[in-house]
């Protein structure tokens, strides 16, 4: 068992109060356990390095020194996770830097997942092995929002409060904060890009990654939402990638079934990047709306082979995570740990995707 009982931000909400911060050793025995926050200053960085970042350390949180907190993910690999375990460790240094944490007192990070979003045993069994190490704090992004529920439950009862980051879990009232995209408004920007280049009317196909994954669930419900809008738009079928052998063939099978579709929403990066690596009918002048500002489909921007993709801050999304787990390390804080962010998607096109601002949301 912990040393002490994260109390109210599992319920929604992190305590505010004024004072020192305690830590219970013993059943007698407090001591001082957070870093004094008049002695941390905000992190300073280079214009360039924020480019399209906030990374504003708030000097009146409270963080336990030499916290450790275990980060498990959807996935390792992919432009995007890269972006996301970046902006993870920025903050870790950051901190460290803001709250001058050195030797034994420095904050610790550690970043495990599958290189599949779709291996979800991987997944489970790693949440096993890290909730046994006891971490202060634990970061998840759920690549089933349904299965995890015994290790939510171990966590709880071990003291550990968990983060959630870019993909839910079913049992929020297991989690401490959440951290991600508002991904209904993601679904809904694609559909509704879609629609107007369609001049309100065709029929569309979404391929899309695994369903069980709460981020999905989410922009697919905002695709179909917006459509509803578009009643001379049709949707043909959703396919996705856990109920297909080959999401690749099926992709190619199914716009061979349907040569009259004339617009494709791909509801990831990784599906966006696959759709754009098929060899297909050029005749059939599809517009093609997709996800995440990955390499290969800002080159097709820039080519005109896409007509743009909703991204997301994935940097950002690491960071602010961060910033949250390390307020967790102690069971009350000064400042309140807000419960739910969720950060506006960006529509990057032709028209802005060479533009500054719009870097951190284009994963390069």
């Amino acid at each position: 068992m912990k040393k002490w009982k994260l109390v109210s931000a599992l319920t929604g909400a992190a305590a505010v109060c004024a004072g020192t911060f305690w830590f219970m050793q013993g059943p007698t025995e407090a001591v001082q356990a957070a870093a004094d926050p008049e002695n941390a200053e905000e992190a300073v960085v280079s214009e360039e390095a924020a480019a399209g970042t906030d990374r504003i350390i708030d000097p009146s949180v409270r963080v336990l020194p030499g916290a450790r907190i275990a980060v498990v993910s959807k996935s390792t690999k992919g432009e995007f996770w890269e972006k996301i375990r970046e902006g993870m460790s920025d903050a870790v240094d950051d901190l460290n830097n803001a709250f001058g944490f050195s030797g034994e007192d420095k904050l610790s990070m550690t970043f495990e997942g599958s290189k599949d979003e779709m291996d979800v045993d991987t997944q489970i069994n790693t949440l096993d092995a890290v909730i046994s190490e006891n971490p202060d704090v634990l970061c998840l992004c759920a690549g089933d929002m349904d299965s995890c529920l015994a290790q939510l439950e171990a966590a709880e009862e071990n003291g550990i409060p968990v983060v959630v980051f870019d993909s839910t879990v079913a049992e929020d009232d297991l989690i401490s904060a959440y951290r991600g995209t508002d991904n209904v408004a993601v679904g809904k920007i694609a559909a509704r890009k879609l629609a107007d280049e369609m001049s309100g009317q065709g029929e569309i196909l979404v391929f899309s990654a695994t369903e069980k994954s709460a981020t999905v669930r989410s922009r697919v419900a905002g695709f179909l939402e917006e459509l509803a809008e578009w009643p001379d738009i049709t949707l043909i079928d959703v396919i996705y990638q856990d109920q297909v052998e080959d999401l690749g063939t099926a992709i190619q099978e199914t716009l061979e079934a349907h040569p009259g579709a004339r617009g494709i929403y791909c509801t990831n990066g990784d599906t966006a990047d696959l759709f754009l690596s098929i060899e297909k009918n050029e005749d059939n002048h599809l517009v093609i709306v997709g996800t995440d500002g990955t390499k290969e489909q800002v080159k097709a921007i820039e080519e005109g082979r896409i007509l743009g993709c909703v991204s997301q801050k994935a940097w950002q999304i690491g960071y602010d995570t961060m910033l949250a787990a390390a307020a967790l390390t102690t069971p009350v804080n000064l400042t309140k740990v807000e419960r739910d962010v969720y950060m506006d998607p960006m529509w990057i096109d032709g028209s802005n995707y060479a533009d500054p601002e719009m870097a951190g949301y284009i994963y390069q």
